[in-house]
């Protein structure tokens, strides 16, 4: 037991600690504004809601555009470096919103938070791949994934508190504590300094880069473009994170206006796909590894796990069970459905996506990737809307089409990905290496 333990402490990245410790604060800090993000800059900015719904959207929306940007800069100077910029970028705007009080500045400060939060998943991706090989990638996307359901809660708990204590007053104090969760996140990962892990010899080398580009002219964002396969895999996530944005946008909808509930359901829903998140998601994804599911085949019974708890609740919204326990003992049963399906899911995908990339173009491909998160993002809240006011059964029907799609086109393309994208492999080692100077940048790629 002891000798088994010793290895297990052996095979753990270099810093991981300090990569972990930033990833439950940053997610923290976010989960003090994002449950509340309309009300929380209400009240900072002094701003009708409309002004700041129709705000925040522009800037999302012109958030998205630094994506490419953020990808291409990490593959000229590293996941680590453009992390820790994008880390003061969010904690600069946050530390400036209770001054943002008129539209001009509001609009501004938002822009700069909305570029930093919209590139920052894209960019962490990215550093894992570097920084990691085989079942540890999948382990950290598991532990980051729990993590940030876990900070999540923790953050909109203390917001509540910071409120409750404080009044309105307390909008700017969770404002700056937010800003104050991003610079120390910054600060715990400048330790993690030159770790880097052993190369697997991956399928997708330069080798295969080259032949990929052979013939052609271009480089960057073209080569993306040109990797259907990859782009398959992006848009099978975009059909799948459709029903990632369900809970937050299509559950309140449901359960106030087609099953009359009350709305301290959606919360406990809320909840409970939160906790359980936090605390069965390295569980569940260590569970998938030691079976030895490939990627490809774990992601898609992730979706079709989705697949099978929107079904659920189309019936349940066609049905609508009178008696007063019925309804809310089904729904939690289909929530914690939509949560193991969570559990499976994201950490195979994820993973899945980073060993798919070339590693000399991963900062540009992991950009590409996190467009569908985005999309799927920007496009629910509407289409969701659109879809549940004609039948309250439509959104689940479409979603229920969408996830099954996914898995379907997850395992049609498992053939024509990379070999050690799809198979789970062991561990590579790891050593410290003292960083080198990049080549100079090529033109041509950018």
């Amino acid at each position: 037991m002891t000798r088994s333990r010793t290895s297990a402490r052996a095979e753990r990245i270099p810093g991981e600690r300090a990569m972990l410790a930033a990833m439950g604060v940053d997610s923290v800090g976010s989960g003090m504004y994002v449950p509340f993000s309309l009300v929380f800059f209400h009240h900072i900015t002094g701003l009708s809601f409309a002004v700041v719904g129709a705000g925040l959207t522009a800037v999302g929306l012109l958030g998205m555009t630094a994506l490419p940007l953020a990808g291409t800069a990490v593959d000229r100077y590293g996941a680590r470096r453009v992390q820790l910029l994008l880390y003061g970028v969010r904690a600069t705007g946050f530390a400036l919103y209770p001054f943002a009080t008129a539209l001009p500045s509001f609009a501004a400060v938002a822009l700069g938070t909305a570029v930093g939060d919209r590139a920052f998943p894209a960019v962490q991706q990215a550093w894992i791949g570097e920084v990691a090989q085989g079942a540890d990638r999948d382990r950290l996307q598991a532990a980051a994934r729990a993590l940030r359901n876990g900070g999540l809660g923790a953050g909109a708990l203390l917001a509540s508190l910071v409120v409750a204590l404080c009044g309105d007053r307390g909008f700017a104090l969770t404002a700056w504590l937010n800003a104050l969760s991003f610079a120390s996140a910054a600060l715990l990962v400048r330790r993690v300094r030159g770790h880097v892990a052993a190369p697997a010899a991956p399928a997708r080398g330069k080798a295969a880069l080259t032949a990929l580009t052979a013939g052609r002219s271009g480089g960057g964002y073209r080569i993306v473009l040109r990797d259907t396969a990859f782009l398959g895999l992006t848009g099978a996530n975009f059909l799948t994170a459709l029903g990632y944005s369900a809970l937050a946008v299509l559950f309140p909808l449901f359960i106030g206006g087609t099953l009359g509930e009350p709305q301290a359901l959606t919360g406990a829903a809320f909840t409970v796909n939160t906790v359980l998140c936090a605390v069965g998601g390295v569980t569940v994804a260590g569970f998938v590894r030691r079976r030895g599911a490939r990627r490809t085949r774990a992601a898609a019974l992730g979706a079709v796990l989705f697949a099978s708890a929107f079904a659920g609740l189309a019936l349940l919204a066609a049905l609508r069970p009178q008696a007063g326990w019925v309804a809310p003992v089904v729904l939690f049963a289909l929530v914690g459905l939509y949560t193991v399906a969570e559990l499976v899911h994201s950490p195979a995908s994820s993973t899945l996506a980073v060993a798919a990339a070339p590693e000399e173009l991963r900062g540009r491909y992991m950009a590409a990737y996190q467009l569908s998160w985005s999309l799927a993002s920007t496009l629910a809240p509407s289409l969701f809307t659109l879809l549940e006011a004609s039948d309250t059964r439509l959104p689940w029907l479409v979603l229920t089409g969408t996830a099954t799609s996914a898995a379907a086109l997850l395992v049609a393309l498992e053939r024509r990905l990379p070999v050690d994208a799809v198979h789970l492999a062991p561990s590579a080692p790891v050593f410290t290496s003292t960083p080198t100077a990049r080549p100079a940048p090529d033109p041509a790629r950018a």
